[in-house]
């Protein structure tokens, strides 16, 4: 693929959208409570976090993420297939590499859940907004 193709503007939609999305979802009003318990992490430490690495470490992974997934599903997808290619790379990539880190690493289904959840909707999401463009 050549990459004067690829919509900058949509790729970096796309990025924003799942960093809103993780900023909803791992916040008080979802999961934030359950992620928590299941990282063994506490208020104090997400204090203690640097939010310059923290958010703008998310947002080029994001971008990344976005980019890759551009270039995956090509130029000009139609929407259900950029939006199916997102689905599956939640799904069958993302989440299946999780469920086996998990498993080894003796952590909580509740963790996955929150986990996989998100990047499975992140994924397509993100698939929504690059097919939506020409």
């Amino acid at each position: 693929m050549d990459f004067s193709q690829l919509n900058i503007l949509a790729i970096l939609l796309a990025a924003l959208s799942a960093f809103m999305l993780g900023g909803i979802w791992y916040s008080p009003l979802l999961f934030q409570r359950t992620w928590m318990e299941g990282c063994g992490l506490t208020e104090l430490d997400l204090k203690d976090s640097d939010p310059k690495w923290v958010f703008g470490g998310s947002f080029v992974l994001s971008l990344i993420m976005a980019f890759s997934l551009s270039l995956f599903i090509g130029p000009h997808p139609t929407l259900g297939v950029a939006v199916g290619a997102g689905f599956a790379i939640g799904i069958c990539w993302v989440s299946s590499s999780f469920g086996m880190s998990y498993i080894f690493e003796q952590r909580p289904l509740k963790l996955f859940l929150v986990n996989s959840g998100y990047h499975v909707l992140q994924f397509t999401l993100m698939g929504l907004v690059l097919g939506m463009w020409p």
